[in-house]
């Protein structure tokens, strides 16, 4: 089977193609013939190796995983002994270490059934960023219906989530995002869309019940300025001071007045929460945004258009013999 794998930290030029072996699933595991993976902001990190990424990982000469891809989507080959949720031929999507590939293991817990109206493009599209959104804003977001909601970075991986399942709890939700992108916003349901390049969200004299920051950079201060009295800020992302800023400056203010202001964290792979974002997909209450597809071999193309910023939407890699002629290669 092909594999994308990586023996130095570096730009996407350090990545390889390589045949090996299809891997077995241990008594837990679910193997899947990947039909397509997304690439995400962690696969870049993974790959280019910035200090903290390098000091968590243990290793600052070199990385000890060599596989990227976390995002998955495909039909299940083989399962282990323990496994039984799954069998083989039933179509799946969630998390699997190393899904660019032709074939990756999942813990069972990480997959859930993929709808049948769904393509599997569409499902490799949602796992990591889907969580992100729907954790930040229900479990640390605490979301009503009702309520005033500022997504800030509205367009990317996250963001585009973010808009969909927010107005998936009856809210009304201002996305900001740059002037290329307001179309996007709008697709996907914004009722209000702020242009940061023409107007400051955050001397608007404006006020949130919830703010979540996706990306971007504004103090801590700022945004408590845009927050009710009660609002709540939870920062999924964004410059490296905002989230040092969300995670250290905001517990100290939330204990001084009644707003929250909080870093989620990286996105638990939850199975209950996957299946939510199974049942937003297969009720086109969430339909994810997808910037381009690229095949396997063109992986790096894949990653450098991620780590550009400029992408709208999620970037995928498709396995669909079809693709190879239809995307990158043009």
């Amino acid at each position: 089977m092909k594999k994308i794998v990586y023996t130095q930290y570096g730009s996407p030029d350090v990545i390889e193609l390589i045949e090996t072996e299809k891997p077995l699933p241990k008594d837990n595991q679910v193997l899947v013939k990947v039909h397509a993976a997304s690439v995400n902001i962690l696969d870049w990190y993974h790959l280019t190796g910035p200090p903290v990424i390098r000091l968590t990982n243990g290793t600052l000469s070199k990385p000890k995983e060599t596989s990227l891809g976390l995002d998955v989507a495909g039909r299940v080959e083989a399962v282990g002994n323990s496994v039984t949720q799954f069998q083989p031929g039933d179509e799946v999507f969630g998390i699997a270490k190393g899904s660019f590939a032709d074939y990756a293991c999942a813990d069972e817990h990480e997959l859930v059934q993929k709808p049948t109206n769904v393509s599997f493009e569409a499902a490799a599209a949602t796992p990591v960023a889907a969580l992100t959104a729907l954790q930040g804003l229900h479990n640390k977001g605490q979301i009503q219906p009702g309520q005033k909601v500022l997504i800030n970075g509205a367009s990317g991986g996250v963001g585009t989530f973010a808009v969909q399942i927010a107005k998936s709890f009856k809210t009304i939700v201002t996305a900001v995002c740059s002037t290329q992108n307001l179309d996007i916003a709008r697709s996907t349901g914004a009722d209000y869309v702020i242009d940061y390049t023409q107007e400051d969200f955050t001397t608007n004299g404006r006020q949130y019940d919830l703010v979540f920051a996706v990306n971007g950079y504004h103090s801590i201060f700022d945004y408590r300025r845009v927050l009710n009295p009660t609002g709540i800020y939870v920062s999924a992302g964004g410059k490296l001071a905002q989230i040092i800023q969300a995670a250290f400056i905001g517990p100290i203010l939330s204990k001084i007045g009644r707003q929250q202001l909080s870093f989620m964290g990286i996105a638990q792979v939850k199975q209950k929460d996957l299946s939510v974002i199974g049942e937003l997909l297969e009720s086109g209450k969430v339909v994810p945004v997808i910037d381009r597809c690229y095949p396997l071999k063109a992986t790096a193309a894949a990653l450098q258009s991620l780590g550009s910023g400029h992408a709208k939407g999620k970037v995928i890699i498709t396995m669909r013999a079809d693709n190879d002629k239809s995307d990158s290669d043009r």
